[in-house]
């Protein structure tokens, strides 16, 4: 695999949605380092301080993008981010289609800026 310089982060209360975005983001992004944390520890809805901590840790890229579904995940996500000595970008974006459109420029190697730009259409208020 060919490393890029960011990788993605997916956070989701539902484990199944969580890894169906990965699954959707490969397809445009084969080369990207993806990964995620859905569910709590337990297999329920909700987030997991443990499996986030995990997802930004096992992720290959040291600059992540980090994108999630609703709060509690940000929070948990906020959490991870003062504890790794990862650079993760916290995204304030709507979760799939942000996602994809970061996995896809990312694969084009386009530069973080571009990315960035290309997001703010998909900010959420």
């Amino acid at each position: 695999m060919n490393k890029k310089e960011y990788g993605i982060v997916i956070v989701s209360h539902i484990e199944e949605l969580a890894e169906g975005v990965v699954r959707l983001l490969k397809e445009a992004a084969r080369d990207v380092s993806i990964t995620c944390a859905g569910g709590t520890d337990e297999g329920e809805v909700g987030t997991s301080f443990e499996k986030i901590s995990s997802a930004i840790s096992e992720n290959s890229a040291d600059k992540l993008l980090a994108f999630y579904d609703l709060g509690s995940a940000k929070m948990n996500l906020e959490m991870a981010m003062e504890i790794t000595e990862k650079q993760v970008h916290l995204m304030d974006t709507a979760l799939v289609e942000s996602a994809y459109t970061a996995a896809a420029l990312i694969q084009a190697d386009a530069p973080f800026e571009e990315i960035i730009d290309q997001l703010k259409p998909l900010k959420i208020k």
